[in-house]
């Protein structure tokens, strides 16, 4: 078994990034699910379809539930969810942060939602001419 990975995001950021994922890593280890909240949409309908989504992905290891920007209705529908079993909730998704938790695949609930945090944090970095980069 392993943990599920939830991404709630404006539009098609998820997917996007998802499908970006899976092509740099040539395999999704993961079972995974993208879940647009477009401008406009009814909060209570994602709401649904989220919980819906925690419960196909569980498979007993719990779920990562990852948003791109906090206090944003994607971030809040999250927000909601953790107060299930088994789910934590992330916010800042970037492609450093999704490639680091699928590299990941056998960590357990809490240590892949660590690595969330340090992927998109260490994913960060300011580009010089020297090609060393620089952490932001």
């Amino acid at each position: 078994m392993n943990v599920g990975v939830l991404l709630i995001t404006h539009g098609d950021v998820g997917s996007v990034l998802l499908h970006t994922a899976i092509d740099v890593l040539g395999v999704c280890p993961l079972s995974t699910c993208a879940l647009a909240a477009p401008a406009g949409c009814d909060p209570e309908k994602i709401d649904t379809e989220a919980r819906r989504a925690l419960n196909d992905l569980d498979s007993g290891d719990g779920v990562l539930v990852v948003t791109d920007l906090y206090g944003s209705t994607p971030s809040n529908i999250a927000c909601r969810l953790q107060d299930l079993p088994n789910v934590r909730v992330v916010s800042g998704l970037n492609l450093p942060m999704l490639i680091r938790v699928l590299n990941y695949p056998d960590l357990d609930l809490d240590e892949l939602a660590h690595k969330a945090l340090t992927g998109g944090r260490d994913g960060v970095l300011t580009c010089t001419g020297e090609g060393s980069p620089h952490a932001g």
